[in-house]
């Protein structure tokens, strides 16, 4: 009996060993979580029959030690969740490993070139993401390619103070007399094309009424629409904030009419420097996509020639009832089993998911001190069971010489 039970402490030993040997050989493997034997006893009826290993223990919910790269498609999840993908297939795999890319498609794909779930951006019927829109459909993260479109001009703000120490000029305004005007300011704005123009605002003090500024306008150089007046109280402040449309005519050519709202709201009027803090006006050129970055909130960030950055989409984490109950495949990956539960999905930093850290990738928790003590205490139990095997061996052998 003695035999059967040493060679059960063996085997035992052998299925410890494999899972010592796994931990080690993935010590910096980026994402792996270290596995556990745990032995449990056998008995047969109420007598000892030796050693078992009883289940494996995952250590996911520990978390790996930070790499910090610098890369802008690399993500680390700080607490709990797991990066979502697609194999070829269609099954869905579960991982810690945050290094993404994009594939000559415009999907967004991990390291083993398996296809990321998100939530796709809400769009406009120009295809436009909306910003504050909420989150789309589940499914394949996808990058549009080629050029961004242009968007026309329709908002210019500006904000400043035009000094209340401004003298009126004495001669009729001109625009190539800086004589006949206190100050003025160029805002850029763009067509339906994305053809650049230029908006000049020129700031004449009036004599009469009091506290009053005339604003004449000028696109590309011509004049631009009639005259606005700018009223300030005795505090300085803009009062009424007058209702400014500018709309060049003709159009540019080959474009489509622009009708551009100008703001004031802010501008004051008091002693000392003319001072503009906001000159600002929406509206852009088109511009090819040059890099595509993460954010912190699981936002896939577009960024193209002309400046413009768009959210595309946003990365979509799992998270399961039961995560020892997952299966651990190829490539740092799980998958679900009945024990784990349904995937729950949420964006980073919301629901069960930890929020995520850009430019770093999670490291193996693999703690090798504590492997190289198991695996010591592994070869000491095995030669203790061998021992026993050896001498089992000797009594029979002297039973038999008796004999």
């Amino acid at each position: 009996m003695s035999f059967e039970i040493a060679l059960s402490g063996i085997s035992a030993i052998n299925t410890s060993l494999d899972s010592i040997s796994n931990n080690i050989a993935n010590s910096g493997t980026f994402g792996f979580k270290s596995t556990r034997a745990n032995f449990s006893s056998l008995y047969a009826g109420t007598q000892p029959a030796g050693a078992q290993i009883g289940s494996l223990t995952q250590s996911i919910d520990i978390g790996g030690g930070a790499l910090t790269t610098g890369r802008g498609m690399d993500a680390m999840i700080q607490g709990r969740g797991f990066f979502v993908a697609k194999d070829t297939t269609g099954a869905e795999v579960y991982s810690r490993v945050g290094i993404f890319g994009i594939d000559e498609a415009g999907y967004v794909i991990d390291s083993s070139n398996r296809r990321i779930q998100g939530y796709a951006a809400v769009v406009d019927a120009s295809g436009v993401p909306v910003p504050g829109a909420g989150l789309g459909a589940m499914g394949d993260m996808k990058v549009p390619s080629g050029q961004i479109a242009a968007q026309a001009t329709t908002k210019l703000q500006y904000v400043g103070n035009l000094s209340s120490d401004w003298v009126p000029p004495t001669a009729a305004f001109d625009t190539t007399d800086p004589l006949t005007y206190n100050s003025s300011t160029v805002s850029v704005v763009y067509d339906s094309l994305g053809s650049k123009h230029t908006v000049t605002q020129y700031f004449v003090k009036q004599a009469t009424p009091a506290n009053t500024v005339q604003v004449n306008y000028t696109f590309d150089g011509a004049t631009l629409g009639t005259p606005q007046t700018l009223t300030f109280g005795t505090d300085g402040r803009l009062s009424p904030v007058p209702t400014v449309t500018l709309v060049p005519t003709p159009a540019p050519a080959g474009a489509d009419p622009m009708s551009i709202a100008v703001n004031y709201a802010g501008t004051t009027q008091y002693a000392g420097e003319s001072t503009p803090s906001v000159n600002a006006a929406n509206g852009y050129a088109s511009g090819a996509r040059v890099n595509v970055s993460l954010s912190d909130d699981g936002s896939v960030i577009a960024e193209y020639s002309n400046g413009e950055k768009q959210k595309v989409g946003t990365i979509a984490l799992a998270s399961f009832p039961n995560e020892q109950a997952l299966v651990a495949v190829s490539d740092t990956s799980w998958t679900t089993s009945n024990d784990s539960g349904t995937p729950l999905y949420s964006t980073p930093g919301s629901g069960l998911s930890g929020e995520l850290t850009v430019g770093a990738i999670e490291q193996s928790n693999v703690d090798m001190t504590s492997e190289l003590v198991s695996l010591m205490t592994s070869q000491r139990n095995y030669q203790a069971n061998t021992k026993v095997i050896s001498t089992e061996s000797d009594m029979m052998q002297s039973l038999m010489q008796a004999v």
